[in-house]
């Protein structure tokens, strides 16, 4: 029986999509699962504001009757003014080990991409730099974050086959922190915060943070600006992230 692409058209269809992944990682103790609730935000229209410059649409795969995988195509449109790229995104891509599920759902998302006059498609990203991106190529035994993308060592490999190239390094890397703070690095800390003027802040709670958080979105968008893909946040995206 072929391949079945649907379209994600209705809330139980988004309720599929959001939750396939726990069906193939239910057995992998490496894999992180997402927040629910930060999932439908992200994908739902009328809550996310970043669908104020983007587009995107939401694909199932059945196979034998079966769900057995999902993928997103988005087109940002601020990115293709910032960087001069006429592509399109793909993510949320998620699929069980078989050639005909991954080739009907990336032909489904590469001919959506042709239909918006698109010159090609890129990913696993999101609408925005704060959604999950990137692909694990390596360290598959590692635990995964909240914060990032784990995969099964099959889904590269499916990629490659499709003509996928890797076209940036991301690293995640796991900083140890002493129980105590050297001497050394203690006396250089000080010093270095003098000079600068600079003072640590002990918020004790999130709402601590409150006061900074506009800024730090503002240092993000700064420091972000000349990242792979990088779009900056408007105002109503930084107040939602601020109220989540």
């Amino acid at each position: 029986m072929p391949v079945q692409i649907k379209e994600v058209a209705t809330k139980a269809d988004l309720k599929k999509f959001v939750e396939f992944p726990f069906s193939i990682y239910r057995d992998n103790q490496n894999w992180v699962p997402p927040l629910l609730m930060d999932e439908y935000h992200t994908l739902r229209k009328e809550k996310n504001p970043a669908f104020e410059y983007c587009d995107a649409k939401y694909w199932l795969a059945y196979k034998d009757g079966q769900l057995a995988g999902r993928i997103a195509g988005i087109v940002n449109h601020r990115y293709i003014e910032k960087w001069g790229n006429k592509y399109a995104r793909f993510g949320w891509v998620d699929f069980i080990d078989d050639a005909e599920v991954v080739t009907a759902l990336f032909d489904t998302a590469e001919g959506w991409a042709k239909e918006q006059g698109m010159a090609g498609i890129h990913g696993p990203l999101g609408f925005t730099d704060m959604d999950h991106e990137g692909m694990l190529v390596e360290g598959f035994d590692e635990l995964g974050t909240l914060a990032a993308i784990y995969n099964h060592p099959y889904y590269p490999q499916h990629l490659e086959k499709l003509g996928y190239q890797k076209d940036v390094d991301w690293v995640e890397f796991e900083v140890k922190v002493p129980k105590e703070i050297p001497e050394k690095a203690d006396r250089i800390s000080k010093i270095v915060m003098q000079k600068a003027g600079v003072k640590v802040l002990n918020a004790k709670k999130a709402k601590d943070l409150l006061p900074y958080a506009h800024e730090m979105f503002e240092v993000l968008n700064s420091a972000f600006a000349d990242i792979y893909s990088f779009v900056p946040l408007n105002e109503k995206q930084i107040k939602m992230y601020i109220k989540q």
